[in-house]
């Protein structure tokens, strides 16, 4: 099946949760009992200083890294139950960086993400071609298809990473900053291009203003711990900055949407 896809529901396979969920790395405690539940056909944005466990959190999402405590259940049923094929075909995963093999073609590149539905050493099917070409149509790499990835610009190559996940036929696709080392027009054009997929997303952000644009829903993470959660006019307030990320800031509403806009006037005099 491939084109646009179907509208969500809940039941539609997209059920992740983790609840409460806490996870240790060399002695530290990286996640403090994180509950996340992204809604269907939205995009969630996990915010957070460095080393607050937004990367972390993604990599247990997607089954890469096992909680210490708690669970992480996809469709009711527990993530380590789910066999990775399985797995592969219903959770899409796009890296901080852009590492596409350099010496394969934008297609080629693209086709690794049929790997989960096809069969070891069996050839490529006409449906794994249209979903290759559906991904590579909704990511704008239709005249790019027989270029080398090696030949691409930063942001065109991060637009291949999603386009290999789109490939899978995904319904949660799960994006590790994907906007860093882009310029400012194609942060925007990746998340114009993310919310525009009518899948779950969760990313993990950087930057506040982005995360307000185009995000719906946004978890803020500091030491490992949820402090804010919600849609972004309610969780980005000037206390929550300076108390997060230790800067003082003004929020206004500039938006007729009501998405909050952060001025940044420097950093706080107690927070280290």
């Amino acid at each position: 099946m491939t084109g646009t896809p179907p509208p969500l529901t809940d039941d539609a396979g997209t059920g992740l949760r983790a609840d409460r969920v806490s996870r240790t790395a060399g002695g530290a405690l990286v996640l403090d009992g994180v509950t996340l539940a992204p809604r269907p056909g939205t995009v969630t944005g996990l915010l957070g200083p460095n080393g607050s466990g937004k990367s972390t959190l993604l990599r247990v999402l997607a089954g890469v890294l096992t909680p210490d405590t708690g669970v992480v259940t996809l469709g009711g049923d527990p993530l380590g139950t789910v066999p990775r094929r399985a797995l592969a075909r219903r959770v899409a995963v796009v890296e901080q960086h852009a590492d596409t093999q350099v010496d394969l073609t934008v297609a080629d590149a693209v086709r690794l993400g049929r790997v989960p539905h096809r069969r070891a050493w069996s050839p490529g099917t006409a449906a794994d071609e249209e979903a290759v070409r559906s991904a590579l149509a909704r990511t704008g790499l239709t005249d790019r298809a027989h270029r080398t990835c090696g030949t691409l610009s930063g942001g065109q190559r991060q637009r291949v990473q999603i386009a290999r996940a789109l490939a899978q036929e995904p319904r949660l696709l799960l994006l590790d900053e994907p906007t860093n080392h882009l310029d400012i027009q194609h942060q925007i054009d990746l998340l114009d291009l993310v919310g525009g997929l009518r899948l779950t997303c969760v990313v993990a952000l950087h930057d506040l203003n982005l995360a307000a644009m185009h995000c719906d829903h946004l978890v803020v993470l500091r030491a490992g711990r949820v402090v804010a959660a919600g849609p972004p006019r309610d969780v980005l307030t000037a206390r929550l900055v300076a108390d997060v990320y230790g800067v003082r800031a003004t929020v206004t509403h500039p938006d007729p949407d009501g998405r909050p806009h952060i001025r940044f006037l420097g950093t706080t005099s107690t927070h280290h």
